[in-house]
């Protein structure tokens, strides 16, 4: 059954939003909200069909609209989420889902107690190459996973009511949480603010539980953009680079024997293993295309089988605690 949804917001990210709920079958884009009279010029112009309007109160009252995606400030996420759903409008919202831990967990506990669906736009859950990789790990493949280190760096983009860990640290702890399948019990942060009044680069370390340590440098402070994680487990190493067009997840079979010395008892000999390296195939498809086909199913099935608005609530919560270790110098437990 078709589903009607509206756009609020037409910024950074809301223009590849539109375009995707357009192309997301049986979705019907009817409203686009945004306080801005050129960019809903440009949207009349690009899409016609589309009804434009400066005041979110028009899509709030329609009670035809069964979705709204909002992709404005983070600042903005609160009031106009929980403004959504107790109009009986199902949500997707752009990352992070909130400023505050505090105000992640109510909207979270609106949502439950309305029954309506409210999804965060982690969009490298629904990344193929990141399915894959947990695909690899669920399998074993790698052996147990020892630590995760990850760089997500580039120059800019600064954000004004948010701080880099914020803004970036978002992608690494979704897709962490979603690989392990659990949270961190601990952080310890570093972070520095060299211009303006946010963080723009932080160094921050997380405690997994089975031991497992992930650490993730973030900056808008590096003339290049890398995008990659290194995941290594017991048995086999993976590199993922999301900056690579096709040869995303390199699978490499190396690792590190231990053979005790038969000529001293305490002693240990270490070996080194270097096999093949193996590229899984994936498939190349916008996995901002995949949420927003996700989200219009959800709609209808009432099912939310990723990122929920309890998994963004906890993304929000790593990153909250990530400020607060950088600001205080203390190791938080969770």
């Amino acid at each position: 059954m078709t589903k009607k949804v509206a756009l609020i917001g037409y910024g950074y990210w809301g223009p590849n939003l539109l375009r995707n709920l357009f192309d997301t079958p049986d979705c019907i884009v009817a409203y686009c909200c945004d306080q801005d009279e050129n960019k809903l010029n440009l949207i009349n112009s690009r899409y016609p069909s589309v009804q434009t309007t400066k005041d979110v109160n028009d899509v709030l009252k329609d009670k035809t609209v069964d979705g709204i995606a909002i992709a404005t400030p983070t600042k903005s996420h609160f009031f106009l989420i929980k403004a959504a759903l107790q109009s009986n409008k199902d949500v997707l919202v752009e990352k992070p889902m909130t400023l505050t831990f505090k105000e992640a967990k109510k909207i979270a506990g609106i949502a439950k107690k309305k029954k309506r669906v409210l999804m965060v736009d982690h969009t490298f859950l629904f990344n193929d190459a990141v399915i894959k990789i947990k695909d690899i790990i669920d399998k074993g493949e790698i052996g147990n996973v020892l630590y995760i280190d990850s760089v997500r760096v580039n120059l800019g983009l600064f954000q004004k009511d948010s701080n880099v860990i914020f803004d970036l640290a978002t992608h690494d702890f979704s897709i962490t949480n979603y690989l392990l399948d659990s949270s961190p019990k601990s952080i310890f942060a570093h972070a520095e603010t060299h211009f303006g009044r946010q963080e723009d680069v932080a160094y921050i370390h997380a405690e997994y539980p089975k031991k497992i340590t992930v650490h993730v440098h973030i900056s808008w402070l590096s003339p290049a953009k890398i995008r990659r994680m290194l995941i290594v487990g017991t048995k086999k190493m993976i590199v993922y680079d999301d900056i690579e067009p096709t040869e995303k997840i390199r699978v490499y079979d190396k690792g590190i024997i231990f053979q005790k010395d038969s000529k001293a008892v305490e002693q240990l000999k270490i070996g080194y293993r270097s096999g093949d390296i193996w590229l899984p195939k994936i498939d190349i498809v916008e996995p901002l295309g995949v949420l927003t086909n996700a989200f219009v199913k959800a709609i209808g099935t009432r099912n939310v089988e990723k990122s929920s608005g309890e998994f963004g609530a906890n993304i929000v919560n790593i990153l909250e605690t990530a400020t607060n270790s950088a600001r205080t110098g203390r190791r938080i437990s969770i």
